[in-house]
């Protein structure tokens, strides 16, 4: 009894916590927020979420069991299906997970204030994001690892289960473009980061080995020797960088980059799983976690004080501040934000590589729900960063050039007439301590995130000098780091909906084991995003550049199918009472995201609408003129195609929801009425041999224990 009133006792303490700390942060009158409030109910809430919500989640609503075995026991062929140990799966799903989304959304959702991206990735994550990861994942490992398209189509219907492979094999393409492209423009001309992350493939193959081979189960032990080799290369690569002699063999342009990125991303989804992508992306997360770890550390050693608002008035503007992505704060923060909170790319995930590697289904809690609040945080960590940071130095950096005008004095005029203010010598002495000639018109959230991160990294290790040009390249290798492990798994699970979906038409593309299939399917997925990813490369209005405008909202409305398909699960279970879990974050979502489309469809702002951009751009065309951000008539001649690839590709995306929504709607109904008798897809049952370390459990044969006088045996 006083254990419990202790571990009560503890909980209230928590809850109170985080209490206070919201408090400060939402119901301040004007006054500035030290960071460390934030920190805290960043903490306190998720350690509530994820000891409550996560348990009822995982015992009332799946009622997982330990006793059933996962298909990573049942088909375990050493190469997409094996029992993975829950620690390595951890730091593979986390890693795959955690991509740009939570390091830049945030940064750019600042300029609203940073108080709405604080409420949205907080109980986003709790209510949404997290619970999609975790569900998506067990209904997945319940039907043998099938991916999220597949799923559709067998448990909503052929005409919203076509329409939501369709949307979700274009939507995968388009995110790993995207995030390939971010990868590149972090490595290029960086030796310390070729360098790094260079060196993370042969330790990768060292522990894959090691932990198969040499010294089976040793996880512990494996991880100190992955964790001192990856500081070697980080030190090495510090080192390289300084080095005339070898920083030029190390430094590598866009295209190089690319090619390498395309190869390397086809080896690793036809190579086993435990060879080279799960030892990586597990050696990647204690750079991950320990880099976002040292950051919360430093917040609460220097207590920095967020100089950005809570709101700014661009909160209230309708069409929102002059940092991209540009509109009204409903939608557009909650889109902006993505992978911080909730996004669809993890449900691709959490059916692709992980549920074909869960040793035990009690651990969808920890890896599913767990990432993702560990995700959440490093998009809190990504905010503060971003917020600590004076608000005139944020939107000189974030505003494009053709706002700031490129230089430190034009940019410090522009930042007084949007309402805040800057000396011209603050953003040269800024550039300066980074290490850079400029910081002006830094768009895209990444080198405002590396400027953030130094400041505070800086602050807490004044007693070295502070290194604040140290610690902002270490940021930009992070950044790149942190973003790569998304397109390895990304990749391999696209060959995972290639193989589902071209099974149809021929069965044994259905074994994601068949070698012929993992090759030809490997080789779509990776032309497909490898091509928009090098013209995009070489062409700054071409390729996946064209469609980096639709990333948001197509990854916000795949959301949508994987929330669409885990309550149609649910109510074919039986567990028309639990619905909720996933209805509401299913509901906002879907709201919020056609919100935005209709946005970009119709609005006739040219700064927000694709159709009216086109239309403005078509009108300078004629003129003889060069549209805004174009240097030529050519420049504009490829803007006006752009945006109308855009606006289609918005209602397609659009289109192919509501066919998903309203199809599997009517699933719905007829299930609870009655009328439509609930058809699982669920493999069968089969008791588990392993225990919950992985290790097979050794029972006593059938006979055992009968004496020579033919007794009993044991029950």
């Amino acid at each position: 009894m006083g254990n419990r009133l202790g571990r009560y006792a503890i909980w209230i303490a928590v809850a109170l916590v985080g209490a206070v700390c919201w408090g400060v942060l939402a119901l301040g009158r004007g006054e500035t927020v030290n960071a460390a409030w934030l920190l805290f109910a960043a903490l306190a809430s998720y350690a509530i979420a994820y000891r409550f919500y996560a348990r009822f989640i995982q015992r009332r609503v799946l009622e997982t069991d330990d006793n059933r075995a996962t298909p990573a026991e049942r088909l375990n062929n050493g190469r997409d299906f094996e029992p993975m140990d829950r620690r390595i799966l951890f730091g593979h799903h986390f890693a795959a997970i955690a991509g740009a989304g939570p390091l830049v959304g945030p940064v750019l959702a600042a300029q609203m204030g940073f108080l709405p991206g604080t409420i949205w990735i907080i109980f986003g994550v709790i209510l949404a994001g997290a619970v999609q990861d975790m569900t998506i994942l067990f209904f997945s490992m319940r039907r043998n690892g099938k991916t999220l398209g597949q799923m559709a189509r067998e448990e909503i219907g052929p005409v919203g289960g076509a329409a939501a492979l369709v949307a979700v094999l274009a939507i995968m393409v388009i995110l790993l473009a995207v995030l390939a492209l971010v990868v590149v423009n972090a490595l290029a001309d960086s030796p310390w980061g070729a360098f790094s992350i260079a060196m993370t493939l042969p330790i990768a193959l060292l522990m894959g080995f090691y932990l198969r081979f040499l010294r089976p189960g040793r996880v512990l032990e494996v991880s100190l020797i992955g964790v001192g080799l990856l500081i070697l290369a980080l030190i090495g690569g510090g080192w390289i960088s300084e080095s005339s002699a070898y920083a030029e063999a190390w430094t590598f342009g866009g295209v190089t980059i690319a090619i390498a990125l395309i190869v390397y991303g086809f080896v690793a989804s036809v190579l086993p799983v435990w060879v080279l992508l799960a030892p990586r992306d597990y050696l990647s997360t204690f750079m991950k976690i320990g880099t976002i770890g040292l950051l919360a550390i430093g917040i609460a050693v220097t207590l920095p004080v967020m100089q950005m608002p809570r709101l700014t008035e661009f909160a209230s503007s309708a069409t929102g501040g002059p940092v991209a992505p540009v509109g009204p704060l409903f939608p557009f923060v909650f889109i902006t934000i993505a992978c911080g909170a909730l996004s669809g790319f993890h449900s691709l995930i959490a059916s692709g590589t992980t549920p074909k590697l869960i040793q035990k289904e009690s651990q969808v809690r920890m890896i599913g729900y767990g990432a993702m609040l560990m995700e959440s945080f490093v998009a809190v960590m990504a905010l503060i960063a971003a917020a600590v940071l004076d608000p005139g130095l944020y939107f000189a950096m974030n505003a494009p050039g053709t706002v700031t005008g490129g230089t430190a004095e034009s940019a410090a005029s522009a930042v007084t007439g949007l309402g805040f203010s800057v000396s011209a010598e603050t953003l040269s002495s800024t550039a300066a301590n980074v290490g850079e000639e400029s910081i002006i018109s830094r768009t895209g959230g990444a080198p405002t995130l590396a400027v953030g991160m130094s400041q505070i990294f800086a602050g807490a290790t004044a007693f070295l000098g502070g290194l604040q040009a140290f610690w902002y390249h270490f940021a930009i290798m992070f950044e790149a780091l942190f973003i790569l492990t998304t397109v390895d798994a990304g990749t391999r699970v696209g060959r995972f909906m290639l193989q589902d979906l071209a099974g149809n038409l021929y069965s044994p593309f259905r074994n994601t084991s068949w070698l012929p299939g993992n090759i030809i399917t490997s080789a779509v997925i990776v032309g497909a995003w490898g091509y928009f990813l090098i013209i995009g490369v070489t062409d700054p209005l071409g390729g996946i550049n064209q469609l980096f405008p639709l990333f948001g909202i197509a990854n916000q409305l795949l959301a949508a199918v994987a929330l669409t398909v885990a309550t149609t699960i649910l109510i074919k279970m039986g567990k028309l009472r639990y619905i909720w879990v996933t209805l509401l974050p299913l509901a906002w979502d879907a709201v919020v995201t056609l919100t935005a489309s209709w946005y970009k469809i119709f609005s006739s702002e040219p700064t927000i609408g694709f159709f009216a951009q086109r239309s403005a751009a078509i009108e300078a065309y004629n003129a003889g003129e060069n549209y805004t951000g174009a240097s030529s008539l050519a420049q504009t001649q490829q803007i006006i195609t752009n945006a109308t690839v855009d606006g289609i590709l918005s209602i397609i995306f659009a289109l192919a929801i509501i066919i998903v929504i309203a199809d599997a709607s009517r699933v719905w109904f007829g299930l609870i009425r009655g009328t439509k008798q609930p058809e699982m897809s669920e493999a069968t049952y089969e008791e588990s041999h392993l225990d919950s370390e992985g290790r097979e459990i050794e029972r006593e044969p059938v006979g055992a224990g009968a004496g020579s006088s033919g007794t009993t045996p044991n029950a």
